[in-house]
């Protein structure tokens, strides 16, 4: 079964709580349980990581590299722009990872960073990001 790491990055906890009027009434917890329905759906077998700290992600990202892990979603919130050592390590480990956004950042005037060390973005089509982007893992090469 394909295994993926979803990281949901800073902030992501005040989802439903903050910035409703840009992000929806959906809480973390709603998303993580949309997340676990779609990768079932999939047959993609998911872990889902969540911290407001850049070096516990990075520490996460490694290890599930050491793990083999087939792909990564990122979902960088608040680490979009500013954390070098993050985008460093999305380059650094031996899997794809692929960026999701709820809503689309860039037509806020906000452009991520961490797209360029992600195999592809998806933003705007809100939860339903996360399953277009696992659709996507589905389809991109196996690593050998």
């Amino acid at each position: 079964m394909t295994k993926v790491l979803v990281i949901q990055g800073a902030g992501m906890a005040m989802r439903g709580k903050a910035q409703v009027n840009i992000f929806g009434p959906m809480t973390l917890a709603d998303y993580n349980e949309a997340i676990r329905k779609s990768a079932k759906d999939l047959d993609i077998e998911v872990e889902i990581f969540s911290s407001n700290s850049e070096g516990a992600v990075i520490d996460r990202l490694f290890q599930a590299h050491d793990e083999g892990f087939a792909a990564a979603l990122i979902n960088p919130a608040g680490f979009m722009r500013g954390y070098p050592a993050l985008v460093s390590a999305i380059g650094a480990v031996g899997f794809p990872t692929i960026e999701v956004h709820i809503s689309n950042p860039a037509a806020r005037g906000v452009v991520s960073e961490i797209a360029a060390a992600c195999v592809g973005t998806v933003t705007g089509f809100g939860i339903a990001g996360y399953a277009m982007a696992l659709q996507g893992v589905k389809s991109l090469p196996k690593r050998g």
